[in-house]
């Protein structure tokens, strides 16, 4: 059973990673983004709340993700582990995801950051082309990853959870570090 958090900036390859391990274990990736999205597209209620916000580039409120994390790893998929890519992004959301999987009886196994600079961040950010990656947003979100990283690496890291991994590599190559330091090497 394995349960991992990828955490990172806008482009550091948490979803690349994520997908990667997703397959290499045979566990869900569960992308913060895609949630948030297929909720927005629904039109559900909990879209309806957070789509203001994903349009100015702001962080969904605590609150909000909470519920979004709950109904998902509330689904049948999620029996041999899973990946989250994008959550949590603040270390209040880090003591939350605790709770909830507590709650649960589920327990996180690995915080695993990939460590890039901001400009690999930006440059990859505005390669991908997805409709909420315009230059002011990126910037928005950088600053906001910056004044909210140390605080959630410090959290994982208290506990013995961090894996800090350098990340501006082949992604294969990161795969292959990430399986490596989380001893699934065959």
């Amino acid at each position: 059973m394995v349960r991992l958090v990828m955490l990172g900036g806008s482009g550091a390859g948490k979803g690349t990673q994520a997908r990667r391990l997703s397959t290499q274990l045979g566990i869900p990736a569960i992308a913060t983004g895609e949630i948030l999205r297929g909720g927005i597209a629904a039109d559900t209620t909990l879209g309806k709340k957070a789509k203001p916000y994903v349009e100015k580039g702001e962080l969904v409120p605590d609150e909000m993700m909470i519920q979004f994390m709950r109904q998902r790893l509330l689904e049948s998929d999620i029996s041999k582990g899973w990946v989250l890519d994008g959550y949590p992004r603040t270390a209040f959301q880090a003591e939350e995801l605790d709770f909830l999987l507590e709650n649960l009886e589920q327990r996180l196994n690995w915080a695993i950051y990939l460590q890039v600079s901001e400009a690999v961040m930006m440059a990859r950010s505005l390669a991908r082309s997805l409709p909420d990656d315009r230059p002011e947003i990126l910037q928005r979100r950088l600053q906001m990853f910056r004044d909210r990283t140390i605080p959630i690496l410090e959290y994982y890291d208290r506990s013995k959870r961090l894996l800090t991994i350098p990340a501006e590599g082949d992604p294969a190559q990161i795969e292959r570090e990430i399986l490596h330091k989380l001893n699934l090497t065959s």
